[in-house]
């Protein structure tokens, strides 16, 4: 039997330099992956968010949409635009991690330093990760309430209207639910994630195809879908934009650590190839699910709904598409989407920065597990109160991984061109190695925190009255995207010019 190729791009350091990696305390998780040990073909890009992008929360969000006047067309234009940003997103930032196999955590040292590298560590892997964790699994608790009420009848009644910490009873058993279904899963091991994504993802898109159907039934075909508006108010190419924006902001946290997936690939091809595919194809079917599911929610309703409280997309599920025995599946196909997207975005970049940054305190089981139980800790469950608090939340997401985005494709196109300095990754410092990376990147960590603060300015009293910087704040991705790349390509220049 023939060895597959390998692809000669990518970068094998060998099994002696990463046994001495090992060797200075770094731990398997983070470890270069040699391209002859790699598994990712394209078919695993395809399907690796196919089922993740159909998770509750992402619905949540896009009801936001309507709610600022888009009509459907715009709508899917908002989506499918999204869905091009995040592919190019996917591709660019997961380059470096392909060709040399490490994980986002430690790439991170070559842009912010061995030591600078702990802050969008944490930004990522600890505060993004907890926070999308607990919304996530509050949205899709509030799903199983449709599921558990539909198979015990009175489920919904339980408490009698009482509540815990904010969340009524009936809702807070469900977040149980989902808490232990989700750690479950993520204790299962990445070989059976592996294996749980491909079969489960694709079994999601059919029966979400299915909802598909009968909701165009009952919204009257598909030319009622597209003519479906539920707020009549202008939108303004900046509204778009906005839109746009949050939607982008919702899978940032895949886009920054992108590497965690693209150093599985067996070539540069797979994932430049796979994600467009998977990424672009997928969201075509989200859009669709969107617009219909609102469209025969406005008919069978008689308009009688709250666009404006993201959770109306599970009443848009039980009315719209009607039939019990599909909207529990559907609910349950939903969920399966919103745990994977917890688990591959959220629990696994969370226990690997942990595992890189503190290995002698954390395994990657334990980190993962600890953004679980943090992720519930803050009280999810405002955040999904109405548009402004999710809006909020987008906006310090967008803030933050915007820049740690640009900052690193600075790093890795205009600083570093196309390369990544591997001996000084893992340099052994803590054995008093000097390496060849500084401890901190000052340049970088500067741009971080002035992008963060220009981004959030708009939110504070008193400033959020000057329009220039409210728009920046609405479109925080892209604003700190933009302020990330090109602070830290221009500081880098400059400093090149200068020696």
């Amino acid at each position: 039997m023939s060895t597959p190729a390998i692809d000669p791009v990518l970068v094998d350091p060998g099994a002696e330099r990463i046994a001495e990696y090992a060797s200075r305390g770094y731990a398997d998780e983070v470890l270069p992956i040699r391209p002859q040990a790699r598994t990712w073909k394209t078919p695993q890009f395809i399907t690796v968010w196919m089922g993740p992008i159909h998770n509750i929360l992402s619905y949540f969000t896009v009801m936001t949409f309507f709610a600022l006047g888009l009509n459907a067309w715009q709508v899917v234009g908002a989506i499918m635009t999204a869905a091009v940003i995040v592919s190019i997103g996917y591709i660019l930032n997961g380059q470096a991690a392909a060709k040399y196999g490490v994980p986002f955590a430690m790439q991170l040292r070559e842009a912010f330093g061995h030591k600078g590298a702990l802050v969008p560590t944490w930004v990522r892997g600890i505060i993004a990760g907890f926070m999308f964790f607990g919304i996530t699994s509050v949205s899709s608790a509030q799903a199983f309430d449709v599921v558990f009420e539909t198979i015990w009848p009175g489920f919904t009644q339980i408490g009698d209207g009482a509540d815990i910490l904010g969340l009524p009873v009936p809702t807070a058993i469900s977040y149980l639910v989902t808490w232990v279904l989700t750690v479950g899963l993520f204790l299962g091991g990445q070989a059976f994630l592996g294996r749980f994504s491909n079969w489960a993802n694709p079994a999601v898109f059919v029966l979400v195809v299915i909802a598909v159907v009968l909701a165009v039934v009952n919204a009257g075909g598909m030319g009622a879908v597209f003519s479906t508006r539920v707020v009549d108010t202008p939108v303004t190419p900046l509204i778009f934009i906005t839109c746009v924006s949050i939607l982008v902001s919702n899978w940032a946290g895949p886009i920054v650590n992108t590497g965690d997936y693209t150093r599985n690939a067996t070539s540069m091809r797979a994932p430049a190839i796979g994600f467009p595919i998977g990424v672009i194809g997928s969201y075509l079917l989200f859009a669709l699910v969107t617009v219909s599911f609102v469209a025969a929610l406005q008919v069978v309703s008689g308009g009688s709904f709250d666009i404006n409280r993201p959770g109306v997309f599970i009443q848009a599920i039980s009315e719209g598409v009607g039939n019990p025995f599909v909207v529990v599946l559907l609910i349950l196909a939903m969920n399966v989407g919103a745990i994977a997207f917890v688990v591959f975005g959220n629990m696994l970049p969370a226990g690997l920065q942990l595992t890189a940054q503190l290995p002698r305190l954390f395994t990657l089981r334990r980190g993962a597990i600890l953004a679980a139980i943090i992720g519930t800790l803050i009280l999810p469950w405002q955040f999904v109160e109405n548009t402004d608090a999710l809006f909020l939340f987008y906006s310090l997401i967008g803030s933050m991984f915007g820049p740690i985005a640009g900052i690193m494709l600075a790093s890795y196109f205009v600083e570093r061109r196309r390369t990544l300095d591997i001996e000084g990754i893992y340099a052994d410092y803590r054995g008093g190695q000097r390496g060849s990376l500084p401890a901190y990147n000052w340049r970088a960590l500067g741009v971080l925190v002035v992008s963060f603060a220009i981004t959030m300015i708009g939110r504070l009293p008193g400033v959020a009255s000057i329009e220039f910087l409210a728009q920046v704040n609405n479109l925080a991705f892209f604003s700190g995207l933009i302020i990330g790349f090109a602070g830290y390509a221009l500081l880098t220049l400059t400093a090149r010019k200068a020696r």
